[in-house]
């Protein structure tokens, strides 16, 4: 049996500025910090046997609060968060002014969400990259504890990808906070909900 440890990075400055990060970066804001110390100490007594990684410095950063040891990660970089293109370090609003049908398919109709005209990364090939990272990381563990410290969008493709999810369903609950916790088993033909979006150790 294989359990599936996933967490999103830590609350970021742009994440507070309602701005798009996608493949771009931000730094983790102080309570960021924090809460991804709280989920250390939350998994402090679990012994990974793998931590797989965004190459984004949120994400890094991030891991590094959760464990300490910087020589037992394993860096992919597709796990890094799907790209919006243009619309990267932008806010809501500046966004709008001239997206705002595709803004608004992107979090109420994603199945309907067209990238190209702000050059941004398709929802296909975006779940194909991230399929591919999820089927290198289960062909290297059979079995033991794993952590995957990610994006919140990878997150949800990696939901859509363990139990099929369609397009529509994307943004279903739960919400998926930075550091929350989710837990997955998967026996080799299925994936179990252990834990989805958990946030005690935040409180």
């Amino acid at each position: 049996m294989l359990e599936i440890y996933l967490t999103r990075h830590g609350a970021t400055e742009w994440n507070v500025e309602n701005r798009l990060q996608g493949s771009l970066n931000s730094d983790l804001t102080e309570r960021g910090v924090r809460s991804a110390a709280a989920l250390g100490r939350r998994l402090s007594d679990i012994e990974f046997t793998g931590i797989y990684v965004s190459p984004s410095k949120r994400a890094l950063e991030t891991t590094k609060l959760i464990v300490s040891d910087e020589s037992s990660f394993t860096i992919i970089d597709d796990l890094n968060e799907i790209s919006f293109g243009d619309w990267e370090g932008k806010t809501r609003e500046e966004i709008e002014l001239k997206g705002k049908e595709e803004y608004d398919n992107f979090w109420n109709r994603p199945h309907k969400y067209n990238h190209l005209h702000h050059n941004g990364e398709s929802l296909a090939a975006f779940k194909q990259r991230v399929a591919v990272a999820m089927g290198r990381i289960l062909s290297e563990n059979r079995e033991g504890r794993i952590l995957i410290v990610t994006h919140g969008v990878v997150i949800r493709a990696l939901m859509a990808f363990f139990w099929n999810i369609p397009p529509e369903k994307m943004w279903d609950p739960p919400i998926i906070h930075g550091t929350s916790l989710s837990i997955v088993r998967f026996d080799g033909n299925h994936f179990e909900k252990v834990m989805l979006g958990d946030t005690i150790h935040m409180k």
